[in-house]
């Protein structure tokens, strides 16, 4: 599989680039972004967490704004950051380019329904294509964790819940966390998935943690702050919680005094997570 890198960055003794694909999955170029800590290279691997971003972002996001560069060169994690959809003139969007659906909003699902199946597959992009494009150009190994905010929160939850041991940890930033029950989420997986709401459960990480077994735990970790506008309309944190007690899952829910949806939340405890990710991939923390 062929890359093309776009732009190379030294920071903190590592190294941040971005590079474009050719996507098989999603019928399009793709962009990523990756951060290499000084650690990967002269035959040493590393680890790698997955980021996903939300609505209307791209890799650039998080790589600019939430200030992880840091610790992941300390601790010797590299950090993959992909666009949140596919691209392309010739990929359908929405009619109006609304934000919250179409090109940016993925939303990480496989979609079944015209005209976006064939191109809005982001779930098997992230689960399978991306790592292994990573795995075959980079110096990582095996040991993966995942990470992300809002819809990308969703995102690495689902994932992480859906496939057992695939990742060491999980953690999200304001997290979709119920999307069948909330607008975003009921206007994206109707028109990617179908009238049926039965097709939309597979999709949902309240959902799958209420019914998840302890043989396939993934330890997590939430944030949210308690000052974000979208709290009660759209990311309805009390619904993971809940699950989380159905099921016994190991999930720590902080609610965070004051802290909004911005990077700026994300900013303020990236270290927390990074740490957290650490632990579980028993590394120094």
């Amino acid at each position: 599989m062929s890359i093309e890198n776009i732009s190379s960055a030294k920071s903190f003794g590592g190294w941040h680039k971005q590079y474009s694909h050719p996507s098989s999955t999603l019928g399009c170029d793709m962009r990523f972004a990756i951060y290499l800590p000084p650690q990967a290279g002269n035959g040493t691997t590393v680890p790698v967490m997955y980021w996903l971003s939300g609505l209307t972002c791209t890799d650039e996001n998080f790589m600019q704004k939430a200030g992880a560069h840091r610790l992941a060169a300390e601790l010797g994690i590299a950090i993959v950051a992909p666009d949140t959809s596919p691209r392309g003139d010739h990929v359908p969007d929405d009619e109006n380019e609304a934000y919250d659906f179409g090109k940016g909003a993925g939303f990480y699902v496989n979609a079944t329904q015209e005209p976006w199946r064939q191109n809005y597959r982001m779930y098997d992009y992230i689960l399978n294509e991306l790592p292994a494009l990573i795995a075959e150009h980079f110096p990582v190994n095996d040991n993966a964790v995942i990470s992300g905010h809002s819809m990308g929160g969703h995102g690495a939850l689902m994932m992480a819940l859906r496939n057992p041991g695939k990742f060491r940890s999980v953690t999200a930033f304001s997290p979709i966390c119920n999307p069948v029950n909330v607008p975003w989420g009921q206007k994206a997986f109707e028109n990617y998935l179908g009238p049926k709401q039965a097709d939309w459960a597979a999709y949902d990480s309240s959902m799958l943690m209420s019914t998840a077994q302890p043989t396939g735990f993934t330890p997590a970790l939430v944030d949210q702050g308690d000052a974000d506008g979208f709290l009660k309309d759209q990311l309805k944190p009390e619904t993971l919680e809940q699950a989380a007690k159905n099921s016994g899952y190991p999930l720590t829910l902080r609610m965070q005094e004051g802290y909004d949806h911005s990077y700026y939340f994300i900013a303020s405890f990236i270290e927390d997570h990074i740490r957290f990710h650490a632990t579980h991939l028993g590394l120094t923390a």
